[in-house]
């Protein structure tokens, strides 16, 4: 039998070599693009540091104390902290509009929760059962996520059942709950925070460790090896097709080596000495004759206090994981697309879709409450300052992140990416001397507007 047009053996013989491996490896066309815009973004910064600004680069071969551009351990550290709060927030912002919805409420919701939990601690809980009590920290986290899980689910009952456009409810919360934060503590700052609460900042010793994060790196590959056995399995059990062995060999070796590099350069990051100092102290030993040598000896010899990954960036990386089985693996995620796809054929199909949307809403608040968590640790304080604007950097992140403003099209992965673009572009911008938000707020909005501009086009050319 002679092949037709749309035989997959003429596709093959017309495609090209590129467009083959991306076939065989799976890997989205649009994951490359983001990668490679954030590549671009990295080395655009480093370069503008070395060549106009004349400062020494690792990759010239600096050493790491004198070396002060974009791609230095400390750098892409405070980076990967930066970004764990905007990135959580907007794996959330993903699914609301993935349904064709807005939430323009997140960053108040972050400010509200952040102060509440700030007053629990500072005039409640400490009183109550006395100054570093071990469940202080504990209660204030389950406090603030559920706050913002109740805040969502209010403004997702209003949305759903009353029937108010999501736009103008959530631009509602966005004034009443910061009005509130500011009311409840009179415009003061709240501080300062539990200790232990304080570490998942990433502040002091708010990281893994060297050893820690290396057992997390190994971890992590094999995680990753399980997960693609066994998703080739299920896919054989269901007479799927599969990937060619070298091809799913390949994603699985690239994923490895990135775990891998993510870690080496995260301990590459060493305490500073007043950190260590604190430490030796801490546990009553001699302060090692590396932490009072020169810069150059002391990030060679004192290598071993590696910051590792900090806690942020590991709740990041947990709720990115959650979220996606979410999105992949339950019926929850299938109800969640199938709304965004078609709303009227959803409910005609039996889906509950006011349910879904005060779900939706209620997890998106509670997304909230772990950013909350996350500032007012890093803070060390509850201000009225916390979450100002957020609403807007979230929403661009999953926007540049690759999800569809017309709704039914979104990955939580390129939500975490967008979040490292957007966070890479105010970084890098302060590193190279222009830190007026003004510029900032220039950049990202052209960010934003460029991303919506080739999601147009990129839907075009599949239609």
């Amino acid at each position: 039998m002679t092949d037709t047009p749309h035989s997959p053996q003429t596709t093959a013989n017309t495609e090209g070599g590129f467009a083959r491996f991306l076939r065989a490896t799976e890997i989205d066309p649009r994951l490359l693009g983001m990668v490679g815009g954030l590549l671009l973004i990295w080395l655009a910064f480093e370069a503008y540091s070395v060549l106009a600004l004349g400062r020494p680069s690792m990759l010239l071969g600096a050493a790491q104390s004198e070396a002060n551009g974009f791609l230095t351990p400390r750098n892409l550290w405070n980076l990967s902290v930066q970004t764990a709060y905007i990135g959580i927030m907007a794996t959330g912002m993903v699914l609301v509009i993935i349904t064709r919805n807005i939430d323009l409420s997140v960053g108040s919701i972050m400010g509200m929760v952040g102060m509440y939990m700030g007053l629990l601690q500072v005039e409640w809980l400490t009183p109550a059962l006395g100054l570093g009590h071990p469940s202080i920290w504990i209660v204030t986290v389950l406090f603030g996520i559920t706050m913002g899980a109740l805040i969502g689910a209010f403004q997702g009952l209003l949305i759903a059942f009353l029937g108010i456009p999501s736009f103008i409810v959530t631009l509602g919360g966005l004034l009443v709950w910061r009005g509130a934060a500011f009311l409840v503590a009179g415009g003061k700052t709240i501080a300062p925070m539990d200790d232990t609460f304080a570490l998942l900042g990433g502040g002091s010793f708010g990281a893994l460790g060297r050893t820690g994060s290396w057992i997390f790196g190994l971890i992590a590959c094999a995680f990753v090896v399980w997960a693609f056995l066994s998703g080739r399995k299920s896919r054989k059990k269901h007479g799927f097709p599969l990937r060619p062995v070298w091809a799913e060999t390949f994603v699985i070796g690239l994923i490895c080596a990135v775990i891998v590099g993510a870690t080496a350069i995260v301990n590459s990051y060493v305490w500073p000495r007043g950190n260590i100092e604190k430490y030796y102290t801490a546990i009553g030993q001699e302060l090692p004759a590396c932490a009072a040598s020169n810069d150059t000896i002391y990030t060679d010899v004192c290598a071993q206090f590696g910051h590792g990954f900090a806690y942020p960036v590991l709740i990041m990386i947990v709720v990115a994981i959650v979220m996606t089985i979410l999105m992949t693996r339950t019926r929850f995620g299938r109800y969640v697309f199938a709304i965004g796809g078609n709303p009227e054929a959803a409910a005609l199909s039996g889906i509950n879709t006011r349910a879904m949307t005060v779900k939706i809403f209620a997890l998106m608040g509670g997304l909230a409450g772990i950013a909350a968590v996350i500032g007012a640790a890093r803070q060390n304080s509850a201000t009225n300052a916390m979450g100002n604007l957020d609403e807007l950097y979230v929403i661009a992140a999953a926007v540049v992140g690759g999800t569809s403003l017309a709704g039914g099209v979104g990955t939580i992965y390129g939500a975490i990416i967008g979040a490292l673009i957007l966070t890479s572009l105010q970084t890098g911008m302060v590193l190279i001397g222009y830190g007026d938000g003004s510029y900032q707020r220039i950049v990202i909005g052209v960010a934003l507007v460029l991303a919506v501009f080739l999601d147009i086009i990129y839907r075009k050319r599949i239609k």
